[in-house]
């Protein structure tokens, strides 16, 4: 249940043509009133004899008894309630019995008092009802409302256990704005499957990922084939903009324009140049030193991906608040790039992800900005590199990125959970099941391939591998040993030694990372870390000579990593 309590109006009757209105908004069926502050008070939905006109009249004589120099400037109160898409529909008494209980918690006519506002209660479509209420009291006075918005809240969250709904977390005034009733009936009018601020938040989402100046902003909106309104000031600055669906029209068949504040919070044009507008950034530590690397192929900038992420999941954990908030944020456009770029085979699971994770990006602890530069480079590096093929080398360093934003983006649900953040912790949850979900997409065919390999190794050297994993890891060996994976663990270990590293040490190094008891496959968790730190091509393991640029200096033997991170979440 969505609760929201709007601007205050001046004009009562303005506000019941709207909510009584059928002609111009289609998603105003059979208005009427559900409830009132009098049981007598009239219904001009359904009583022939009554009009608007009574109605407010009715609703204004407290606001008229009052002198004209106590009366509020803008005395008309306005809370709408809707219903979640998943809940059922509710009868008139149900929504009566909500709009009472609103009103009380509220403030406007609090329970046992007599001299409560007046208020009405509309309902117009099946999923919601509006209440409307004059600021003066029976007895003259003015109603306390004081944290109105929070309170509704907080009733709306029993309201659900009593009636069974889905429960929803309560808000933070960091979401972005819920697409109206109008707007859906329109997408679904048009057969879109969503609505068109829905899908123009999406795409601006997508097209500020990485961007670095206002120019390309502009031109990637241009390129998805968005109309673009700018706003400038007198002296020619820039001030804001708007954009359209070229086939979104209102009535007079013009484009529906949103501006960028109204698609989502950070999406205004200040927020936006926040991202690139630090002066002296400070650049994030990756795992193997590729943070200046060229982005070059789409499975170049994959592996930089899983290296960048990896390193971000210390920052996310241990950093400060202003950091990780920024760290977050970035985090945001890396799903994005990396939905734009992905394959037809995971491209609906990784957009899910994204689209998820949007909610997990913004919260109330302001982002410093510049200390996410790392991740934003790579944001922009994926989508410089363009489209992944979905097979190969592109196919297997997607499944690795995905697996290592894995872990971001469980640091991130922890992370927003220990700071009592409801909502966004629980959008970090689905974009961690979204990941699962692209994960096993992206990994089905190289980890097929490894296991394969890892088959057909001669029974002395698989024999090598399986002692070496129970000296290295005794804890998880019997359980790494019976998963479906660990032939392609074994292929690995071959690769690592015919490499020239030390396997042992490399495998040792992997599992204390971190903790791994919990996975759902610990094999190709240490699969993606060793092939990631040895350098080794991702998809097969046919070329096991560490290639320029993309390798990592093994640590001796034995050393842990500093500050090694503990989880209570592993990968995929």
């Amino acid at each position: 249940m969505i609760p929201r309590v709007h601007q205050r109006g001046a004009r009562t009757i303005g506000l019941l043509k709207y909510l009584y209105e059928t002609s111009t908004h289609e998603d105003h069926v059979d208005p009427h009133l559900v409830a009132a502050w009098d049981t007598f008070a009239p219904d001009p939905g359904r009583d022939p004899q009554a009009t608007l006109e009574q109605l407010q009249q009715l609703l204004d004589q407290p606001v008229q008894a009052v002198a004209e120099a106590r009366r509020p400037d803008k005395h008309v109160w306005h809370l709408s309630v809707r219903a979640a898409p998943d809940d059922p529909v509710l009868s008139d008494e149900q929504w009566g019995e909500i709009a009472r209980r609103m009103v009380a918690a509220t403030g406007i006519a609090p329970a046992s008092d007599d001299s409560g506002c007046r208020w009405a209660a509309v309902r117009h479509a099946d999923d919601h009802i509006h209440i409307i209420a004059t600021l003066v009291r029976e007895d003259g006075r003015k109603p306390r409302l004081n944290n109105d918005a929070k309170r509704s809240q907080a009733e709306a969250r029993l309201i659900e256990a009593k009636y069974g709904l889905k429960q929803l977390n309560t808000g933070d005034g960091t979401a972005a704005q819920h697409p109206t009733s109008a707007e859906r009936h329109k997408a679904r009018r048009q057969g879109r499957e969503r609505t068109a601020r829905e899908e123009l938040r999406e795409t601006v989402r997508r097209a500020v990922a990485g961007v670095t100046n206002e120019e390309e902003f502009f031109n990637r909106l241009a390129a998805e084939g968005l109309l673009i309104r700018k706003r400038r000031a007198p002296s020619g600055d820039l001030l804001g903009y708007k954009v359209a669906l070229p086939d979104d029209r209102n009535k007079d068949g013009e484009p529906v324009f949103y501006p960028g504040a109204r698609l989502a919070p950070d999406l205004s044009l200040p927020r936006i140049r926040e991202r690139w507008s630090a002066d002296d950034p400070v650049q994030a530590p990756s795992a193997d030193g590729l943070d200046r690397a060229a982005p070059g192929s789409p499975s170049a900038a994959r592996r930089r991906t899983a290296s960048v992420a990896w390193a971000a999941v210390l920052i996310v954990e241990r950093g400060e608040d202003a950091v990780t908030a920024a760290y977050i944020a970035a985090t945001g456009e890396v799903l994005d790039a990396l939905a734009k770029t992905s394959a037809a085979h995971t491209r609906q699971e990784l957009r899910a992800a994204a689209s998820a994770f949007e909610r997990a990006s913004r919260s109330h602890v302001r982002a410093e900005r510049g200390t996410d530069r790392a991740l934003r480079q790579v944001a922009r590096d994926l989508v410089n590199g363009g489209p992944a093929l979905g097979r190969g080398e592109d196919g297997a360093t997607t499944a690795m990125a995905i697996d290592m934003l894995f872990f971001l983006i469980t640091a991130t649900m922890l992370w927003h959970a220990k700071k009592g953040h409801a909502q966004q912790a629980d959008a970090a949850r689905q974009a961690a099941e979204h990941l699962r979900s692209a994960y096993q997409a992206a990994a089905a065919q190289p980890i097929g391939v490894l296991n394969r390999r890892g088959k057909n190794l001669n029974r002395p050297l698989l024999q090598r591998q399986t002692v070496l994993l129970r000296q290295s890891l005794p804890e998880l060996a019997e359980q790494i040993l019976a998963e479906p994976g660990w032939h392609a663990l074994a292929a690995t270990l071959a690769d690592v030694k015919a490499a020239g590293h030390d396997p042992a040490a490399l495998l040792t190094d992997a599992a204390e990372r971190r903790e791994l008891g919990t996975a759902e496959s610990i094999s190709d968790v240490l699969v993606w870390r060793l092939r990631r730190t040895a350098g080794l091509p991702a998809d097969s393991g046919d070329k096991v000579n560490r290639r320029p640029g993309t390798a990592q200096s093994p640590r001796p033997v034995g050393q842990r990593t500093p500050g090694r991170p503990g989880s209570q979440r592993t990968g995929p």
